[in-house]
C-alpha cells in the first residue's frame, strides 16, 4: 500500500485508489512514480483476475497537478529529453508510463469514475479496458488549456474508442462534457449512479469467466484493432516536445493563470 496510491485485493478483484482527495488527485510526481509501481507489481500478481481504478473523496483524478508544471518549467531542456527517452525494453516514456502500464497488464481493467476526469485524468481512465461513469461526471481532455497536447498514452485507446474528428475536436478545443454526452460518443462503457458499486458488480461477473478468456480477449482486441503497440507513443511525445516549453505553450500558461485571452505567435 502507498499512502497516494492505494492497493487491496481480495476474492481475484484489486482495486487501485488514487488517494490526493483534497486535491482532487492530481498527479503530482509523487503520483506518477507510485501509479506506474502499483501497476506494475500487479503484473506479477498472478491471484488478480480483474482490477478496478478509481479515485478517493469527490473526484477520479483533475490531471497534472499545476505545481508539478511549474517545477518542470525550471528546465523545459530535460523534460524534452524525457519525453524522447524511453527505459531498455519499454514503449512508454516516464510520463506515460502511468497509463499505458494498465494496456500492458493482463487482466481487464475496469475505471469507476465520479467527479472530473480532466486532462492525464482522462487519459488514465481511457487506458482501463471499461469506464464506469456517474451520469454527471465532467471529462476533459483539457491540454489545449496549457498550450500543449495529450501525451500520456491517449493514442493507444482513443482510436479504438471514436471517430478521428470527435478527437480532434475533443482535443482542440479542451471542452468539458459530460458522462451522458461520453457515452454517447463511445469513451465510456456505461452510466451509473454508483460507479464503484457498479465496478465491483462488473468485475464479480468477469471473474466467474476463465482467466484465459479474459486474459485472451483483451489481448485479442488489443493487438488487432490498430497500429502495433508503441508506435503512437513515440508519435505523441516527438511532437510533445516541440511544443511543451516554448512561447505559445508558455502563452496559454500565463494567460490561463492571469484569466485573460491567449496571444499565441
Amino acid at each position: 500500500m502507498n499512502d497516494i496510491v492505494n492497493l487491496e485485493i481480495s476474492n481475484h478483484i484489486a482495486t487501485v485508489t488514487l488517494n490526493r482527495p483534497e486535491k482532487k488527485n492530481a498527479l503530482s510526481k509523487d503520483m506518477f512514480n507510485a501509479i506506474s509501481l502499483v501497476g506494475e507489481n500487479l503484473k506479477r500478481e498472478k491471484s488478480v483476475r480483474v482490477i478496478i481504478l478509481t479515485g478517493a473523496g469527490s473526484d477520479f483524478c483533475s490531471g497534472l497537478d499545476t505545481s508539478t508544471f511549474s517545477e518542470w518549467a525550471t528546465d523545459f531542456g530535460q523534460v524534452r529529453n524525457d519525453l524522447t527517452s524511453r527505459p531498455v525494453g519499454e514503449d512508454a516514456n516516464w510520463f506515460q508510463k502511468p497509463c499505458y502500464v494498465w494496456q500492458e497488464i493482463e487482466v481487464p481493467v475496469i475505471a469507476a469514475i465520479k467527479g472530473v476526469a480532466f486532462g492525464g485524468g482522462i487519459q488514465l481512465a481511457l487506458a482501463a479496458d471499461f469506464r464506469i461513469a456517474q451520469p454527471n461526471s465532467q471529462f476533459s481532455i483539457m491540454e489545449s488549456k496549457w498550450g500543449i497536447i495529450p501525451d500520456l498514452g491517449i493514442t493507444q485507446n482513443l482510436p479504438k474508442l471514436t471517430r478521428a474528428d470527435v478527437a480532434k475536436e475533443l482535443i482542440m478545443t479542451g471542452r468539458i462534457f459530460d458522462g451522458t454526452e461520453a457515452l454517447d460518443l463511445g469513451l465510456i462503457t456505461k452510466v451509473n449512479k454508483d460507479p464503484l458499486g457498479a465496478a465491483n458488480e462488473f468485475a464479480k461477473l468477469l471473474i466467474g469467466k476463465s482467466p484465459d478468456v479474459l486474459k485472451g480477449a483483451k489481448k485479442l482486441i488489443e493487438q488487432s484493432w490498430v497500429a502495433p503497440n508503441g508506435k503512437g507513443l513515440e508519435i505523441e511525445s516527438d511532437i510533445q516536445s516541440r511544443i511543451m516549453g516554448y512561447e505559445n505553450n508558455m502563452e496559454a500558461v500565463m494567460a490561463t493563470i492571469q484569466k485573460r485571452a491567449a496571444k499565441f505567435k
